[in-house]
């Protein structure tokens, strides 16, 4: 049974994701599921921690931060594509969540240089430092497609370890990011959402990673997600070439410090880890 509510769940939380301008209401989303109307909205609390609606506004304001900073997509456009026609309801909702104005919040971020081809010295430089990281074993799903909607696999990942009871067997949240966005197709990125395993076998329909331990270039970003991507341009044009620091052969990986349910955008915590040689 407990598969059953999980698949439903994970129905749900994609169809949110691959549908951010639909009928997200929760008589739409009970058809999803295929269960009533009321069992459902249960099951989906009981599962996620979370009401559909506030589930819905959550992925649809994500979705529209990463779309002001990352595109140059009119504001109205961006408000129509995750479901807002009216562009006051839109800019009421964006700034009871993130603090500012749609238009405030794309000009405060400055996250996406004029020229796409980045040049050192365009971004703000960051706190890093270099310290010599624990091997970590992760369980994980896989991701494929904008690693600005990897909160989609996210979503999947922590309603598998609720119904599962994993929780008490989990430790540090991360995402292992595999291909680089300047280079690969935004639609063939490739990526993990898991987070750090104390227990035995891996979790069915999860994969096992492991992160070989050893000196690591750690840069701490404090801000929405959606503003990462130009901290890695920080790490990579401004830090790396002054460092005398040569990177492993081994993909980066996130750690999220703070819960996005609990924590104000601007005050979340991640820490981009670049192992070294």
């Amino acid at each position: 049974m407990a598969t059953s509510y999980e698949d439903r769940v994970l129905r749900v939380l994609a169809h949110i994701h691959n549908y951010p301008a639909g009928d997200l209401s929760l008589d739409a989303l009970a058809d999803i599921a295929a269960m009533s109307r009321f069992h459902w909205h249960r099951v989906f609390r009981a599962i996620t921690g979370e009401t559909c609606a506030q589930a819905v506004r959550r992925i649809r304001l994500h979705r529209a931060a990463s779309w002001l900073v990352q595109t140059d997509r009119p504001v109205a456009q961006i408000a129509t594509g995750i479901g807002y026609p009216n562009l006051k309801s839109f800019a009421r909702a964006f700034t009871d969540a993130y603090g500012h104005s749609p238009a405030a919040f794309r000009k405060a971020g400055q996250f996406l240089p004029a020229n796409p081809h980045f040049k050192t010295g365009d971004y703000p430089m960051q706190p890093i430092i270099t310290r010599t990281d624990p091997a970590r074993r992760v369980v994980a799903l896989p991701h494929k497609g904008s690693y600005t909607e990897i909160g989609k696999s996210f979503e999947a990942f922590g309603a598998l370890c609720e119904s599962r009871q994993l929780w008490p067997q989990i430790g540090l949240v991360l995402a292992v990011y595999l291909d680089s966005p300047d280079e690969v197709p935004a639609d063939q990125l490739r990526s993990y959402a898991g987070a750090e395993f104390r227990g035995g076998a891996t979790p069915e329909g999860m994969e096992s990673l492991e992160i070989p331990g050893g000196k690591t270039a750690v840069l701490t970003y404090k801000g929405p997600y959606s503003g990462i991507h130009a901290a890695y341009h920080s790490l990579y044009g401004n830090w790396l070439p002054e460092s005398g620091e040569e990177p492993a052969d081994q993909p980066c990986y996130e750690i999220y410090l703070n819960n996005p349910r609990e924590t104000a955008p601007e005050d979340l915590l991640t820490e981009i880890c670049l192992p070294l040689k």
